[in-house]
C-alpha cells in the first residue's frame, strides 16, 4: 500500500471520475536503492474508487505540483514526491507518519495499520464482503476472509437472524394457508 501510493503517477489519477489506477509500486531494495515496479499481484493492479475527501486532498496535492509549471501542461510525474520530482523514500514516509501520530498523541502506527483501520470500518459499516475485498484489491475472497474473518461476528449473527426470519415467514404463510383450507377465518 505504501509502495503503491509512492508509485502513483498523475496520469493514473482521474479526479473528475473519482478513480485511480494502481499500476506501479515504489520499493527500496539492495541497500535502500529505489525501484519502481509493478505491484506484487495481478489483483493489485486495478482501479480504485476515491472518496470525496480523498479527491479534495489530491486536488490540493495537484495544485502544489502545478506550482512553477506552465498553465495547461498536464501533470505527469509522481503524485507524492520531493519538490524536484524525485521519489520519496518509503522509510522516510513511515518516519514522518509516526512523528505526526506522536504529535497528536496517537499510538505508534504503520501504513498497514491505516489499511486495517479502513478494513475494520468497512466491516463494521457492513460493506458487502465482495465489495470490501475488491476495495482492498485482494486477489481472492478467501484472502479477505482469512485476514479479516475474525472481525465478522455480525455477519454470523445476521445470517442466523435472516434464516430465523425466513423460517418465521414460512411458518406464518403455512399457518395462513392451512387455516384458509380448513375454512377458518384468520384475523
Amino acid at each position: 500500500m505504501r509502495g503503491e501510493a509512492l508509485g502513483l503517477h498523475w496520469t493514473d489519477v482521474h479526479l473528475a471520475e473519482g478513480t485511480l489506477l494502481v499500476r506501479w509500486s515504489l520499493t527500496a531494495v539492495n541497500n535502500n536503492q529505489l525501484y519502481l515496479g509493478h505491484p506484487k499481484t495481478k489483483a493489485s493492479q486495478n482501479w480504485g474508487s476515491l472518496s470525496p475527501r480523498v479527491v479534495a486532498a489530491l486536488q490540493r496535492q495537484a495544485a502544489l505540483a502545478r506550482v512553477g509549471q506552465p498553465a495547461g501542461v498536464p501533470l505527469e510525474r509522481l503524485v507524492f514526491c520531493r519538490p524536484d520530482g524525485a521519489p520519496l523514500r518509503p522509510q522516510g514516509v513511515l518516519v514522518e507518519l509516526r512523528r505526526r501520530a506522536a504529535e497528536i498523541s496517537l499510538p505508534r502506527i504503520g501504513v498497514h495499520d491505516l489499511r486495517h483501520t479502513a478494513a475494520t470500518i468497512m466491516i463494521s459499516s457492513r460493506v458487502p464482503l465482495a465489495v470490501f475485498s475488491k476495495t482492498l484489491r485482494h486477489s481472492t475472497l478467501s484472502t479477505t476472509v482469512n485476514l479479516y474473518g475474525h472481525l465478522l461476528p455480525h455477519a454470523a449473527r445476521d445470517a442466523v437472524t435472516a434464516i430465523g426470519r425466513a423460517l418465521e415467514r414460512a411458518d406464518r404463510k403455512r399457518s395462513i394457508e392451512s387455516d384458509g383450507a380448513s375454512g377458518m377465518r384468520v384475523a
